[in-house]
């Protein structure tokens, strides 16, 4: 069992940044792969990027050039860095995992929502223009 718990939301200008945490618990950590997700008000929850256990990462489209995910396995804990953020960027962001040693087959294939077993209880991140 996985719990994972999320920080760092809060109300931010546009164009400024903000870096999510997501600590786990857990001594699969380094085997799992992470996954941060958003959902806007009125809209479903939306994958952002992912990272394997060997430091692979993909990002959705909306997030490349402008987010980092990264992770440090001594402290169980995976980052988004957020930059030049927008008023869409505004959501719930959630945190999720995967079983240890989830293979990896994809970019596309982490967009689902059921290719993760564990998740957060969210943090919000609230963009004004």
């Amino acid at each position: 069992q996985v719990q994972l718990v999320e920080s760092g939301g809060g109300l931010v200008q546009a164009g400024g940044s903000l870096r999510l945490s997501c600590a786990a618990s857990g001594r699969t950590f380094r085997t799992n792969t992470m996954g941060w997700f958003r959902q806007a008000p009125g809209k479903e929850r939306d994958f952002v990027a992912v990272i394997g256990s060997g430091g692979w990462a993909y990002y959705a489209d909306s997030a490349k050039g402008r987010f980092t995910i990264s992770r440090d396995n001594a402290k169980n804990t995976v980052y988004l860095q957020m930059n030049s953020l927008k008023p869409e960027d505004t959501a719930i962001y959630y945190c999720a995992a995967t079983t240890p040693g989830a293979p990896n087959y994809g970019s596309q294939y982490w967009y689902a929502q059921d290719k993760y077993d564990y998740w957060g209880q969210g943090t919000h991140v609230t963009v004004s223009s």
